[in-house]
């Protein structure tokens, strides 16, 4: 794998799991950020290269790529984004979020005119999922509904993701139905989902694939699904009617600023855990496919994911333009980087 390619927000939980691991595997990436007081000591430890900058400045000189972990990336993709399109660099990403994709999708033309690879979802958002859906439109190719979800046996999440849902949170939830994407209230659909490890009650969230999986699969209705104990739901039907609130912006920086107190899951936590995926579709004429997929913990995937997404696109034929995972790599990404237990029903 070439060397030249910058890790942006190296300091943070995931960004510092991913660059720990490209240097086991013999890889030195530029790690960057804004805080010199977080970047430098990482960079000295692990022998790598480190370059300071906020996003209003960016520093992409001798880099080919860059892999952008520094969120909420509604606020930070859009300028990394541009600052890699002027300079003539391949952009990937870790975000999970629906704005970012569809901004970056709606980039395709300018992406291939400038000759740069825009790769947003690089991570557990939203390879998985994205590659599930390929396949069951690959087994049923005139699906008009398409379902998705998935349940973490280890649910314990990092602060930028926490921050990353903070931003969101007075949004509700996010549907695609004949091909648009409309708002929906929070807990719009709760249903009993029959995952490998057994049912689970799960409920709509706006998760990437509302976005993704359209460009992937051409399938105009879908809905994505977490999956959380009958307890959990309850309080946050008691919670519906405050939600408004929390998107005030002395709310949102109180939130954040616990949100400031997380690291994330453990090194046994992200070992031991697992996520388990389950996928739906259906034609006009009610014929349906499912299968269901076990992965690795969430963030021990993302570093697995992200680290090859980055080999493929620096080694393999050059594809300028927007893409989602399964349409850069193929509906079998998924199984090329890990063993999923894949069950078709």
């Amino acid at each position: 794998m070439s060397t030249m390619w910058l890790l942006y927000g190296a300091n943070g939980y995931t960004g510092d799991l991913i660059a720990r691991e490209a240097v086991r595997r013999g890889v030195r990436p530029i790690l960057a950020g804004r805080r010199a007081e977080t970047i430098e000591p990482l960079a000295r430890e692990l022998k790598c290269e480190a370059r300071v900058f906020d996003l209003e400045h960016p520093n992409l000189k001798d880099v080919e790529l860059v892999l952008h972990c520094a969120g909420p990336f509604v606020q930070t993709s859009e300028p990394m984004v541009r600052a890699c399109l002027d300079a003539g660099v391949h952009y990937l990403d870790i975000t999970g979020e629906i704005a970012v994709f569809e901004a970056i999708m709606a980039m395709d033309d300018e992406a291939k005119h400038r000759g740069v690879t825009l790769l947003p979802g690089v991570g557990f958002d939203v390879v998985p999922t994205d590659c599930l859906a390929a396949q069951l439109a690959e087994r049923l190719p005139d699906a008009h509904d398409l379902l998705l979800a998935f349940y973490s046996s280890k649910g314990e999440i990092s602060r930028g993701t926490l921050k990353t849902m903070i931003e969101g949170i007075d949004q509700g939830g996010a549907i695609r139905r004949d091909g648009k994407i409309i708002r929906v209230p929070m807990l719009y659909d709760v249903r009993e989902i029959n995952f490998s490890c057994g049912k689970r009650t799960a409920m709509t969230i706006p998760w990437g694939d509302v976005s993704t999986s359209y460009y992937t699969t051409g399938i105009p209705d879908i809905r994505v699904y977490n999956a959380a104990s009958p307890r959990a739901i309850k309080r946050l039907r008691l919670m519906k009617p405050f939600l408004p609130i929390a998107g005030l912006t002395p709310v949102k920086r109180l939130l954040h600023s616990f949100a400031d107190r997380r690291t994330g899951p453990a090194q046994d936590v992200r070992t031991e855990g697992r996520m388990y995926l389950w996928g739906q579709v259906t034609n006009a004429k009610g014929d349906l496919a499912m299968m269901t997929k076990t992965t690795p913990e969430g963030y021990q995937f993302t570093v697995i994911s992200a680290l090859g997404a980055i080999e493929r696109v620096l080694n393999g034929p050059k594809k300028p333009g927007s893409f989602t995972p399964a349409k850069y790599f193929g509906a079998n990404f998924l199984e090329e980087l890990v063993d999923t237990d894949t069950v078709h029903c």
